[in-house]
């Protein structure tokens, strides 16, 4: 195993707090609970720092302003370019908006919802920008999930795509700490207070709040495997070490380049990968709102994009639509392509390899820790891995008791770095952080040289097509039906999905099982929760697998 690297500084070092409004500071967890942070190298920011200023600002400064920075779909279908100088003054407008309009100070949160795109963009930089923090959520939550966020975050204000305003205003009805409500995209003439009528009304430049580097920008929201999503805190100088770490060593980001994908910028996965990694090395970022196989890669060819972001899952179906129909997309532009999200079976990698002549870039990463830690590029492929630690991260495989795990055994994977876990005010924080080491909860072994080798999740959580689905949220929406008893969900595999989930449902007495019900349930959960998170598979049985002191046996389910 690597010798560990020397650690510069501690959670003793924080710098003060910029910020006017001192909540995100206070929710922090306590310094002896957090992991150790290396902040040497390319990694020791100045004392202040805006991570918006840096992506944005500073690229117009430094004479990019021309460059395109934006890449979307207009409504009639076509292609159009925003530069540099052209979102930077949209963004202006939107911090005006949110600090005069909306009388918003530093350090208070603001909700963002909306798909990918330049409004989205826009809003989430112009928050950062504000020395606000932003709090991304995904289109497809509903009123009951949104709603836990907004009251963990304690959001005071809310910027949202209109098309997606009635969820948001159904979770944010009194009592609420969202103040206000500001959507964009509305009809011409039915929104005189819309987001862009306000913009219209602000045409100065903004200066970027003079934040602390290590001031809270943005809160995260995990999945959540118990229904209670869990708020990852990060800081301006995490934003730009995912930058200088993954993006620029290992992925190699540069100004040509045009960064596409399906990951919601609501996920850091997507974060990173679709808005930050371009913007951090001046290239551009390409939209798109929603995605098919097919349609991200006619994307690909009309946008000229070069590196492409999904899940395993997405990538064989690609490669499938590929092999059907190769004269329809020649992907002449695309150099990479970064795979992350869930485990990638070789197979999947074989496939891709085989009809783009593309080797496929690996990556393990988390919410806690805003980006990839584990990745291998090009050459540097093992089959089987992988990866190896993204420069700036020490990996290591330990036991339960923290000691290290021999070579080629299976334990838990462990890691540190620039970036780091601080849940909001959350006790688990002490599961995830032990010993100065972040736990991310899989199971992998390490071989001779460093590569990781992913066995599997070390809790209940089920990665289907690159998303996290808590089976307890389910169960919980499940047991909400009036013709459930009990139910129990597990993660079974899925050739096409990663994981598929599953319900086990032991019906009231005198209800029948029937093709019919196990489809109501599933439109059920649909409505009751984020869609992708429904039962795709449903099994009626007369009882649950318990222990003698009635616990639920969830392995045995996953034998069946």
């Amino acid at each position: 195993m690597p010798a560990p690297r020397p650690l510069k500084l501690s959670p003793v070092g924080l710098l003060p707090s910029a910020h006017v409004d001192p909540w995100p500071r206070l929710q922090l967890p306590p310094a002896a609970e957090w992991p150790v942070f290396r902040l040497d190298g390319r990694f020791e920011y100045p004392s202040t720092l805006n991570a918006a200023a840096r992506l944005l600002d500073d690229a117009v400064r430094d004479g990019h302003g021309a460059h395109p920075a934006l890449v979307t779909m207009n409504a009639s279908g076509q292609w159009s370019e925003t530069s540099y100088a052209e979102l930077l003054r949209e963004v202006d407008a939107i911090a005006h908006v949110l600090t005069k309009d909306l009388d918003l100070v530093p350090g208070n949160r603001v909700m963002l919802r909306g798909f990918n795109g330049r409004w989205m963009a826009a809003a989430w930089l112009a928050t950062v920008k504000a020395g606000l923090v932003a709090v991304t959520t995904m289109p497809m939550l509903r009123a009951k999930e949104l709603r836990v966020i907004a009251d963990r975050a304690q959001c005071q204000a809310a910027l949202c795509d209109a098309r997606l305003e009635d969820e948001l205003r159904e979770a944010i009805t009194a009592p609420s700490s969202v103040g206000a409500l500001v959507t964009w995209g509305n009809a011409l003439g039915e929104a005189p207070y819309g987001l862009e009528a306000r913009m219209a009304a602000h045409t100065s430049p903004f200066a970027a709040f003079a934040t602390s580097r290590d001031d809270v920008c943005l809160i995260a929201f995990t999945s959540g495997t118990t229904g209670h999503p869990k708020g990852c805190m990060q800081f301006h100088r995490d934003v730009m070490a995912m930058c200088d770490s993954f993006s620029a060593q290992v992925l190699q980001t540069q100004s040509a380049d045009r960064c596409i994908g399906t990951p919601p910028l609501a996920f850091t996965f997507g974060l990173g990968g679709l808005l930050c990694f371009p913007m951090a090395a001046r290239g551009a970022a390409v939209m798109i709102e929603k995605a098919t196989p097919e349609s991200l890669l006619d994307a690909i060819d009309a946008a000229g994009a070069t590196v492409s972001f999904t899940a395993p899952t997405f990538y064989r179906q690609m490669a499938i639509a590929l092999s059907r129909d190769r004269a329809r997309w020649s992907l002449k532009t695309l150099r990479t392509s970064v795979s992350a999200g869930e485990a990638l079976p070789d197979a999947t990698r074989n496939f891709w390899r085989q009809e783009t002549n593309l080797e496929m870039l690996d990556g393990i990463g988390a919410t806690e820790m805003i980006h990839i830690f584990i990745a291998a590029a090009d050459r540097d492929v093992r089959a089987g891995a992988i990866g190896r630690a993204v420069p700036g991260y020490d990996i290591a495989i330990l036991d339960e008791e923290l000691k290290s795990a021999p070579i080629g055994m299976v334990g838990r994977l462990a890691v540190r770095g620039p970036t780091g876990c601080r849940y909001l005010n959350d006790p688990r924080q002490r599961d995830y952080v032990q010993g100065g080491w972040n736990i991310t909860g899989d199971a992998a072994m390490m071989d001779a040289d460093g590569y990781v080798y992913f066995q599997a999740r070390t809790d209940d959580l089920i990665l289907s097509s690159g998303y996290n689905i808590g089976a307890p949220e389910v169960e919980a929406a499940v047991l909400q039906h009036d013709a459930v008893a009990e139910c129990a969900v597990v993660g079974v595999k899925d050739a096409d999905r990663g994981q598929a989930v599953k319900a086990f449902v032991v019906l009231k007495v005198g209800i029948e099982a029937s093709d019919t019900l196990a489809r109501e349930l599933q439109e059920f959960v649909k409505a009751t929760i984020a869609p992708y998170k429904y039962p795709r598979i449903v099994e009626f049985v007369v009882a649950l697998p318990k222990t003698d002191t009635g616990k639920l046996q969830r392995f045995r389910l996953k034998e069946m």
